[in-house]
């Protein structure tokens, strides 16, 4: 059975008893298969499971994107509990920012592009509440998956310039059989919006110039934000009615 800690204290009591090694899944909730990779894998390579489901307010300049964000604790918890995973840590915001977010991890370099340059304040959110989230659990590993794959190389940078001893692990894109991205945000696509969505890592993944990209997602009805080469990878971020959709494939 899953034990579900809502006080910091009290989970900070119980996994200091943990032996062995400690996994960590970090996640805003709204639980789907890529997720569940990274809780697998967690559950194969640890002695203990930690999950923790935050809906972290500090990494959304957008406010109605944070207020129309799906909300799905209770199917969450069933799937943690079918995985049979140890922990899940789900504190309340004042739990998690006693200081009302007056402490911020600010990186200067690589969150100046990408989605770093249309979402200002995004990454400081995620690499504050990440380093939080880390020294609470203090793992071995996390898991984090590649589709943010900007956010992925972040934390593993910070926790090296930090010297925290837990060991940042990516972990491959999970898609839906038409190609799209999995992501908790495909729930807010209307049903119209779900067949054209594919064409977006279709048309990246095609030998198409950066430029016809464009031309083409915006044919489909995408509002494309970028499509831009970094790290040996293509990445885009379009709009699709009002959800923001990303991906990268590798060159």
């Amino acid at each position: 059975m899953t034990e579900v800690f809502n006080d910091i204290s009290k989970f900070q009591m119980k996994i200091n008893t943990a032996k062995d090694s400690i996994g960590f899944v970090p996640s805003l909730g709204a639980l789907h298969e890529g997720h569940i990779s990274l809780i697998k894998r967690s559950l194969n390579e640890n002695s203990h499971t930690v999950v923790s489901l935050f809906l972290n307010p500090t990494q959304f300049n957008d406010k109605n994107d944070l207020k129309n964000y799906p909300n799905t604790f209770d199917d969450d918890l069933k799937i943690l509990q079918n995985l049979k995973v140890d922990f899940l840590l789900a504190p309340e915001p004042n739990n998690i920012y006693p200081d009302d977010y007056t402490y911020k991890i600010n990186e200067t370099k690589l969150s100046n592009v990408l989605c770093g340059a249309t979402r200002p304040g995004h990454f400081t959110g995620v690499l504050t509440i990440v380093a939080k989230l880390l020294n609470i659990v203090n793992p071995n590993r996390a898991y984090f998956g590649e589709k943010d794959y900007q956010q992925y190389l972040l934390i593993d940078y910070m926790t090296k310039a930090l010297f925290m001893k837990t060991k940042i692990v990516p972990c491959p894109i999970i898609r839906e059989p038409s190609g799209l991205a999995l992501s908790s945000r495909n729930l807010l696509l209307t049903e119209g919006e779900k067949l054209i969505a594919p064409n977006l890592h279709k048309i990246i993944s095609s030998d198409s110039s950066i430029s016809d990209m464009h031309t083409q997602l915006t044919g489909f009805g995408f509002k494309v934000d970028y499509i831009e080469e970094h790290w040996g990878r293509l990445f885009a971020a379009a709009f699709l009615g009002n959800v923001r959709l990303i991906d990268n494939v590798q060159i």
